[in-house]
């Protein structure tokens, strides 16, 4: 379960919100899928939930682990596939996937099935002893989400996993994150894919200009529009510039604004 109770995350000593007083909660059990354009403030809730950024305010738990003040044993219950696959390049497949069972602690007669395990399902048998830099963007992405599983973590937190991936490695992807949370774990994942999002989660949350506009199951969604039509159609209903949820965003900044100026006035 992921909890985020009032999270902030400001630059500039303040100029630049990237998430503004955001609240959810994940079930254990379900995929949530984050939906919102590019600079939403997507990439910046889930590094703060991987723990790789620190929120300004408020607080996030994993599993009941306080991230900020116990950092090392909310990592332990989560692992992250960031937006970007290029990591450790240097290393061999092999020596990186034994590298993450030695950082999570997978014990030998574990890891070696569960390596061949993935590198089977992903294609990637005839590429371990390959160096990472030489691999294909996509074959980058799929190193990256054969780590991930690897120590079969309770929360999992994928930033634009599908970026890359071609059809099969998709739908596998789709497959692994099903059973992830079939067996009671949780999965969390953004991307600006709508299609994707639609055919993938239990539930969804709609986030732009930093602030979380609607949280809910697809066919919720589409109640509360009273409309028929696509998830893409309603999304953009939700995050255009006209959308009165846009506004009321643009708004509480203002308010912001003017509280700040007035308490630097006083």
């Amino acid at each position: 379960m992921i909890k985020i109770d009032h999270v902030s995350k400001s630059y500039d000593g303040g100029a630049t919100c990237a998430v503004r007083d955001l609240t959810l909660e994940i079930r254990s059990g379900e995929i949530f899928g984050l939906l919102g354009p590019n600079g939403a403030g997507k990439s910046t809730l889930l590094n703060m939930l991987a723990g790789v950024l620190a929120p300004t305010s408020g607080t996030i738990e994993l599993d009941g682990v306080n991230v900020m003040t116990d950092p090392l044993a909310a990592k332990r219950n989560l692992c992250f596939v960031s937006d970007s696959p290029d990591h450790l390049l240097r290393l061999k497949g092999h020596e990186f996937l034994r590298f993450i069972a030695d950082v999570y602690e997978v014990p030998d007669a574990v890891r070696g099935p569960r390596i061949e395990e993935l590198a089977h399902e992903y294609g990637m048998e005839g590429e371990l002893d390959n160096q990472i830099q030489s691999y294909s963007h996509g074959m980058r992405q799929k190193m990256m989400i054969m780590g991930a599983l690897l120590p079969d973590p309770d929360v999992w937190i994928l930033d634009e996993p599908m970026t890359g991936l071609d059809p099969k490695a998709s739908w596998l992807l789709k497959q692994s994150m099903r059973r992830h949370a079939d067996a009671g774990k949780t999965v969390l994942f953004s991307t600006h894919v709508l299609d994707v999002a639609e055919k993938v989660v239990d539930r969804v949350g709609v986030i732009a200009h930093g602030e979380l506009l609607f949280v809910g199951t697809v066919d919720e969604m589409r109640e509360h529009f009273r409309s028929n039509g696509s998830l893409e159609e309603m999304f953009l209903e939700l995050t255009s510039e006209n959308s009165p949820f846009a506004h009321a965003a643009e708004l509480a900044g203002e308010k912001d604004g003017d509280a700040s100026a007035s308490t630097e006035a006083r």
